[in-house]
């Protein structure tokens, strides 16, 4: 009789291993999270047209630096934004302190930008984006920090 109950709790932990539903909410998180890397590998290198490449045209975005709400900015838009803080801060580059996958459609992103101002001021800022990912596409851009 205890073999019967081994055997059944083997093929429990056997079928429950094989939840295609698990597995794909796996893959989402990895296909994100591989998205959202590639949004701060191009920001380091500078290259603001692959980046954004990466987000549909155009794509919602939330940032203190384009006012109060939702702004929608094209491709172009975000490209001539990037290269104007480039002009400003020619080293500028972020740090990923951690990615957060969550749902099929989100990864939450940690990170430190820093640079170095026209003057020579060193400085450094602590952010926190909400990227929405859809068939592959960043549909959404929400970044929160402190721009006193």
């Amino acid at each position: 009789m205890t073999t019967k109950y081994v055997l059944i709790g083997v093929s429990v932990m056997i079928l429950a291993a094989c939840n295609p539903k698990e597995n794909a909410i796996k893959k989402t998180d990895k296909q994100n999270i591989a998205i959202a890397s590639q949004v701060y590998e191009y920001f380091n290198k500078h290259d603001w047209e692959s980046m954004a490449a990466l987000y549909i045209d155009p794509a919602d975005f939330k940032d203190p630096s384009l006012g109060q709400g939702i702004v929608q900015q094209t491709r172009k838009q975000t490209v001539d934004k990037y290269r104007k803080m480039q002009e400003m801060s020619p080293d500028i580059r972020d740090e990923v302190v951690q990615m957060y996958p969550s749902g099929d459609n989100y990864v939450i992103v940690e990170f430190v930008s820093s640079g170095t101002a026209s003057n020579g001021a060193k400085w450094s800022l602590p952010l926190c984006t909400i990227f929405t990912i859809e068939n592959g596409k960043i549909i959404r851009d929400f970044t929160y920090y402190d721009n006193e």
